[in-house]
């Protein structure tokens, strides 16, 4: 195991151990421990007592950050002409068609969000194989394959991301930046576990949230306090 650097020792110390924090104080923490020479991101993960492998045990959705991501997301819209202008007016990267899926066919990959319409849908299905592994096909639960264009991109730019639970019952997020105040963190952070809770699947049985860590990019995990949303 890689030996802790003296800033590590040092941040970790500020971390009780064994203390599960407020939302609040995990917010106002994580820019403590923060040692990062850049705007680090604030991340969350939520251990679900789920089973993904089962159908109705999965756990998937979209939420709208209040304070927005702290990112510049880049996005693609693959959409006919006749909806470029709507997509270019409401602040997509890049907008076009079939130009954009040869560039994919030939590996490129430099966007974070790819939002088209319900009729391009299977132009995207051979470019599964590039896609699917990135999390970048379009899927119309996630709000990414819809005939409101300008709506979609807007929501995507202003904050809205999407989660999947992974394989280990996982629920990994970016929630915003270090350099947010600690207030717009908790917010962000409160609106996806809130989101989390709403989403719990009939098939979950006892405790839904396991567990909640909040930790900065590459900084130690802060613990939070799971009794607030396993109580709803």
């Amino acid at each position: 195991m890689a030996k802790l650097t003296k800033k590590q020792k040092e941040a970790q110390s500020k971390i009780e151990k064994g203390k599960a924090y407020t939302v609040a104080e995990a917010s106002a923490l994580i820019k403590e421990v923060s040692s990062e020479s850049f705007d680090a991101s604030v991340d969350l993960a939520v251990r679900l007592n789920v089973d993904p492998r089962k159908a109705n045990q999965m756990v998937r959705g979209v939420v709208t950050l209040p304070h927005g991501t702290g990112k510049d997301v880049k996005v693609l819209a693959l959409v006919t002409p006749d909806k470029e202008e709507e997509a270019k007016n409401a602040g997509a990267d890049y907008v076009g068609l079939d130009e954009y899926l040869d560039k994919i066919k030939g590996g490129w990959t430099d966007v974070d969000v790819i939002i088209t319409m319900p009729s391009v849908m299977g132009k995207l299905g051979p470019l599964g194989r590039v896609l699917g592994p990135r999390g970048l096909m379009p899927n119309p639960k996630t709000g990414t394959v819809t005939m409101d264009i300008a709506k979609a991109v807007s929501d995507v730019k202003a904050g809205k991301i999407d989660f999947k639970v992974d394989k280990t019952g996982i629920v990994h997020a970016g929630i915003g930046k270090v350099s947010f105040n600690p207030d717009k963190i908790a917010g962000n952070a409160r609106e996806l576990l809130t989101t989390l809770v709403k989403l719990k699947p009939q098939a979950a049985k006892g405790v839904y949230i396991k567990s909640i860590h909040m930790s900065s990019t590459m900084g130690p995990g802060v613990a939070i306090d799971t009794k607030r949303f396993t109580e709803q």
